[in-house]
């Protein structure tokens, strides 16, 4: 009896060991047409040429170009912004005196000037904390020493009144734009040897393969990102979102309508023609939006 037990558990062990090698050559195997693609494509020779962390850079350069989304000054929360090329765009849009906080669950170098928080945007303390860091206006902004030595924010130069904690729904948005690009990261099955900050691709997703399920994954994550931005988006904010295309965008669209003033759907021409990703735009936050109407799903 006890060898028939011992058989099944070596029998079962096989079938995971066997699973887990084919979900790696899979990977391997995808990662090589990858690197093939990227190896042939504009986009990511001028990301390269260009000094920015990704092809991606363009797709948010692009967006900008049709909607004007970014001026100086102003506060952008970029959630999965890892490797960090859309950051990078809203640092530069934004500067001088912009401040740019980026949240990604993979641990990635952020660009210079860019604060991040690692962690699951998902989890409700990780939101809290980002409320927390948003809401003081002084936190991510540049910082100067000034003729006695002593180092100020420029908010600090020119007024240290704007910063209050009490609950009032003004004090409590003080963003500008949120952008999500964010996708479900893949599981991790090798090189956790490795401690490097500087290269995430090898947990960064991409597509499953199924569609449904990018689809689903994707507005479930655009639905988060939402409820985010009715809670920190200043009146007249900006909120851009990737998804993934099928049944259920519509329905998203409608709850964007009641936030915002304008909404707009846009495929990049840096956005691979064979993908099904796009880009929600959403323009001008309405301040009278009331949030039972824009969290509920039609």
């Amino acid at each position: 009896m006890a060898l028939l037990v011992l058989t099944a558990e070596l029998t079962g062990r096989s079938h995971c060991i066997r699973q887990a090698q084919q979900i790696i050559q899979r990977r391997l195997s995808s990662s090589k047409r990858w690197q093939v693609r990227q190896l042939k494509d504009h986009f990511t020779r001028e990301a390269v040429v260009q000094g920015l962390k990704s092809r991606a850079a363009f797709k948010l350069l692009q967006i900008d170009e049709k909607h004007r989304l970014f001026k100086k000054g102003q506060t952008v929360v970029d959630l999965g912004y890892a490797p960090g090329s859309w950051s990078q765009v809203a640092l530069t849009r934004t500067q001088p005196n912009g401040r740019v906080l980026g949240v990604d669950i993979i641990p990635s170098q952020p660009p210079k000037g860019v604060s991040t928080i690692q962690g699951n945007f998902l989890d409700p303390e990780v939101q809290a904390y980002v409320r927390e860091f948003v809401r003081d206006p002084r936190r991510g902004r540049p910082r100067y020493v000034d003729s006695h030595g002593d180092t100020e924010s420029i908010l600090e130069q020119n007024s240290a009144s704007d910063y209050q904690q009490d609950g009032d729904s003004d004090t409590q948005r003080t963003v500008d734009i949120v952008l999500s690009d964010m996708s479900a990261p893949w599981v991790q099955t090798t090189g956790f040897w490795k401690r490097s900050l500087s290269n995430p691709y090898n947990r960064m997703m991409n597509t499953s393969g199924v569609a449904f399920r990018d689809h689903t994954g994707s507005m479930d994550l655009c639905r988060a990102a939402l409820q985010f931005s009715y809670e920190v988006l200043k009146a007249g904010g900006h909120f851009v979102c990737k998804f993934y295309q099928g049944a259920e965008d519509k329905d998203l669209e409608k709850q964007l309508r009641v936030l915002f003033h304008r909404v707009h759907r846009l495929k990049p021409e840096s956005s691979r023609t064979e993908s099904k990703e796009a880009y929600f735009i959403g323009l001008g936050r309405k301040p009278q939006a009331q949030k039972e109407e824009v969290l509920r799903t039609p």
